[in-house]
């Protein structure tokens, strides 16, 4: 622990800035991980299919409350995006309105998800410039005490400016590097669970639209079938008159 300290101290004023753009490093690193890993909980497995048994009776204010419950419970972008769906159905909603109204919410999911992964790449990144500005620095140190120091001073001067490089250079990887890794795992998960999400929303979206349709088809037959007994009854009445049993 001695010898990072002295390190530190040896690195310039430049070490403190790759200090900053460390710890937050480690803060985003820990933000990103709770969000993706612990508090984004497995979907239920039958969550789709408990879905579609209210929404294949009709029963949309069911299926909202349902959803509402499962989003509480698991954290979940899909079962919030269903509730708002079957929202707007049971409110009476058109098609087009469903679908715009699903694909906002979608895009709030998908940017709540990825709103802060790209910041470690950006450390990352920053943290091996500072770590090249601090090495250019130590050269421009060195350099300038070979020429004006003393022969005697000569050597502790350039030793002094090399170090002051090297250990910039040094820093500066060991917080680009668990960036740059956290990164582009981060980045992985994160297009794993919009993927996901998007596929979700588009096949509960469906749902919607073609059992609703199918409900409103079969509906629109059994009217016509009644209005054709109907037709058929007065025919059949026009046809074959009641007798008049008047005398």
């Amino acid at each position: 622990m001695t010898g990072i300290i002295r390190s530190f101290q040896e690195g310039g004023v430049f070490m403190y800035f790759i200090l900053v753009f460390g710890l937050f490093t480690v803060a985003f690193l820990f933000e990103r991980t709770n969000a993706l890993y612990f508090r984004l909980k497995a979907i239920p497995s039958n969550f789709r299919q408990q879905l579609l048994s209210f929404i294949s009776k009709g029963d949309f204010l069911g299926a909202q409350n349902f959803a509402q419950n499962t989003a509480i419970g698991c954290n979940s972008g899909l079962a919030r995006i269903a509730a708002l769906g079957c929202q707007l159905r049971a409110n009476g909603a058109g098609d087009d309105e469903v679908q715009a109204r699903m694909d906002e919410a979608l895009s709030r999911e998908i940017s709540t998800l990825d709103k802060r992964t790209g910041f470690l790449g950006m450390f990352g990144n920053v943290a091996t410039l500072l770590g090249l500005l601090g090495t250019i620095a130590g050269m421009i140190t060195s350099f300038a005490a070979v020429a004006s120091a003393s022969p005697a001073d000569r050597a502790t001067m350039l030793s002094m400016g090399i170090s002051e490089a090297m250990n910039c250079t040094a820093f500066g990887l060991i917080v680009a590097i668990p960036a740059l890794v956290c990164f582009a795992i981060f980045q992985n998960r994160t297009d794993k669970v919009v993927s996901s999400l998007t596929e979700g929303a588009t096949e509960i979206f469906n749902d919607l639209i073609f059992l609703t349709e199918s409900d409103r088809a079969m509906a629109g037959v059994n009217q016509d079938n009644r209005n054709g007994l109907g037709n058929r009854s007065a025919a059949m009445a026009n046809r074959h008159p009641a007798p008049n049993l008047s005398v």
